[in-house]
This record gives structure tokens, sequence and C-alpha cells, in this order.
């Protein structure tokens, strides 16, 4: 009887070792992957500082970009009221120069006649002027 429990206990301690051989490869593949996945966690944080840099870079430029139009938005509006002014006043300048234009066309148009020398001949064109 006593050999038989020792052979069970061999038997028991055959399978005890086979275990803890598979449980070491398993820890070592185990500790491998680890080291991997350290390694990757490692390259994904950098990752992540170099994006979150870039993203406040971009978005300093964007500021920066934003103030720049503001500033053109704010010159432009400047020079569309001068150019405003300037249209208004040269369509008046134009109205004016157009009558003057006219009128000297008109008058242009009418014969003028010499003035009279004498009485006698103002006096004859008065009357010619109210015999019409």
């Amino acid at each position: 009887m006593q050999w038989m429990l020792d052979l069970v206990l061999i038997v028991l301690l055959a399978a005890t070792l086979f275990h803890a051989l598979r449980l070491e490869r398993a820890l070592g593949v185990l500790k491998r992957d680890r080291a991997a996945l350290e390694q990757l966690v490692a390259g994904f944080n950098a990752s992540t500082r170099q994006a979150e840099l870039g993203i406040e870079r971009l978005r300093a430029a964007a500021d920066g970009a934003g103030r720049q139009i503001a500033r053109q938005v704010e010159a432009a509006e400047s020079l569309r009221q001068d150019m405003l002014f300037l249209t208004e006043r040269g369509t008046q300048l134009a109205d004016r120069l157009d009558g003057l234009v006219r009128a000297a066309r008109t008058r242009m148009a009418e014969p003028e006649a010499p003035p009279p020398h004498s009485q006698a001949e103002r006096d004859l064109l008065a009357a010619l002027r109210m015999a019409r």
C-alpha cells in the first residue's frame, strides 16, 4: 500500500510539474507581451503629446489669422465708407457739370446779337421784341 501511495504521489507531482512548466511558459509569454504593451503605451502617449502640441499650435495660428482678418475687415470697412463718400461727391459734381454743359450748349445755340451801339438801335430792338 505504501508503494501505491508513493505512486499516486509521483503521478500527482508529475502532473503538478507539468502544469507548473505550462504556467511558467504562459507567464514568460505574458511578460514579453507586457513589455511590448508598455512600449506601445509609451509610444501612444508620446504621439498623444505631439498631437496636443500640434493642436495648440494650430489653435494659436487660427487665432492669429482671425485677428488679422478682423483688422483687414475693419480697414476694408473704412475704405468702403471713404469710397461711398467719394462716389456720392463725384455724382454730385457730375450732375453739376452736366447742368453747366447743358446750359452752355443752350446759350451757344442761341445767336447772340451784338450789343447796340446807339440809343436808336436799342429802342428799335426793344420795339421789335414787343411786337413779337
